[in-house]
């Protein structure tokens, strides 16, 4: 009997736990698709952002993760179409298309940045989704202290000093802890024209309170912890307009005003993927505000038994968007698989557990909620450190990350400084690029325009005729 053929859109926590619930499933053939090589462990992005950790610290490979498991196969791709008529899923990667045919799907394709109808303030404001995301804001956060030193109007240094994050989640929290944290104790002794100490951190949001997901208690206490660190907190503050130098906003009481600063961080709202709607149209399911599908309480799409939803771009009953709700989701959707392949009763309709919350403000400070439990301060930190350090995946990870806490920490050093203009510039150069300029896979004129496919998907080489290979501005074929 040929095997049952699952096909996994995502290398996130929903992906990647989904597919190692299947491992011992010898009945089943899973393909992993996904648009990076990497797994990402995005609750510690601010600190590749803010120069603790090294991308590669928290972003192991997913063939690496997966390379015992001898049912899976991971291809690198971006999803462009799903078919749910036809059961494929076609993704392209550098102009080279594969389909992939599946009997069961399970989309766990995550969800990104939401500028809420603003989309044009993401050319000044990255968001923070991606490992590209934290390496431009690296650049920007640290090149924002070089190009302070060379300012030499007061005006223009001042707007380099100047730091505004959007959104008092807890993503908006430790990112502007961590900022305050660079400029008060790593670089303090680093610079001669300038005290990197007089820098400016923002924080706002349309909320009343930091974090409200926490609770009035914890919430006041972040506030007070990033007060006392020199962070200036807005709130019920409204974003009306960003520009290449500074943040026009509204206050509470209407009144506009306008932060002049180099550097802005998005860290308010997410959208669902746009893979959600590609899904509804084809089913009876609806979006949510947030571009998320409406899923069945199993986390079937609505006439659709065979395809599950879940993690970020899922919708069933206000449930939050954390990696929690991600991994639960993964298990239960293949326990609810093998259970259909077994001819077993269906699991009970999903239940998410609460683990808890938390959020770090600043070296040995954090706020935790757990149950019924509230606290903050060192004791939350340390339990922060603690989980972490255990759904971080991979040995190496682990040790490598202990490492640059320590140093981080302990001392004043951050050891991961290191930026390149490509960083800073790369996202807005390719965002402005024409669709034919995009740079492909050669195809040389001796090479099969269709390989050998692989059992469970056929592959289609780019449009660039034979022996013509595609090339990138300075005419060198693009790898």
């Amino acid at each position: 009997m040929a095997p049952h053929r699952v096909v996994v859109i995502g290398s996130g926590f929903g992906g990647l736990f989904g597919t190692q619930a299947l491992r011992r499933r010898d009945d089943v053939e899973i393909t992993l698709v996904a648009k990076t090589s990497h797994h990402l462990f995005q609750p510690l992005l601010y600190q590749v952002a803010t120069g603790i950790l090294s991308e590669g610290g928290i972003s192991p490979s997913t063939r690496e993760i997966l390379a015992r498991q001898k049912n899976a196969r991971v291809i690198l791709g971006t999803v462009t179409a799903i078919d749910l008529g036809a059961k494929t899923v076609t993704s392209e990667v550098l102009g080279r298309e594969t389909v992939t045919p599946f009997d069961t799907l399970l989309v766990a394709a995550g969800a990104g940045q939401s500028y809420f109808g603003n989309d044009q303030f993401a050319e000044y404001a990255p968001g923070m989704k991606s490992i590209d995301d934290a390496l431009e804001l690296r650049g920007r956060i640290f090149g924002a202290f070089e190009w302070a030193e060379l300012a030499t109007a007061p005006a223009e240094r001042d707007r380099y000093l100047t730091f505004v994050v959007v959104g008092a989640g807890p993503t908006g929290v430790e990112m502007a802890g961590q900022i305050a944290e660079l400029a008060h104790r790593t670089l303090r002794r680093d610079f001669r024209s300038i005290d990197p100490r007089q820098a400016r951190i923002v924080l706002i949001d349309a909320a009343p309170q930091v974090l409200p997901s926490f609770g009035d208690r914890l919430g006041g206490s972040a506030r007070d912890r990033l007060t006392k660190m020199g962070v200036e907190v807005e709130l019920g503050t409204k974003v009306v307009g960003v520009d290449s130098t500074g943040i026009d906003i509204e206050k509470s009481d209407g009144t506009p005003a306008r932060i002049e600063a180099m550097t802005k961080v998005w860290a308010a709202g997410v959208q669902g993927s746009e893979l959600g709607a590609m899904l509804a149209d084809q089913s009876d399911a609806e979006l949510d505000r947030a571009g998320r599908v409406r899923v069945n309480p199993d986390l079937t799409l609505p006439g659709r038994p065979d395809v599950y939803v879940i993690g970020d771009m899922a919708s069933l009953d206000n449930l939050p968007g954390v990696a929690q709700v991600a991994i639960q989701g993964a298990r239960y959707a293949a326990k609810h698989l093998m259970a259909r392949l077994d001819g077993k009763p269906a699991p009970p309709s999903f239940s998410y557990f609460d683990k808890g919350s938390m959020a770090t403000i600043s070296r040995f400070s954090a706020v935790a909620s757990v149950g019924k439990l509230r606290f903050s301060g060192f004791l939350a930190w340390v339990l922060w450190l603690a989980i972490h350090i255990v759904y971080l995946i991979g040995f190496k990870q682990r040790i490598t990350t202990l490492l640059h806490w320590t140093v981080s920490f302990i001392g004043r050093g951050r050891s991961e400084r290191t930026v390149t203009a490509q960083q800073i510039l790369a996202r807005n150069i390719i965002r402005t690029m024409d669709p034919k300029d995009l740079p492909k896979l050669p195809v040389v004129e001796s090479d099969h325009v269709t390989p050998t496919p692989a059992p469970t998907s056929t592959t289609r080489a780019s449009a660039s005729a034979p022996g013509e290979p595609a090339s990138d501005e300075g005419g060198h074929s693009a790898t």
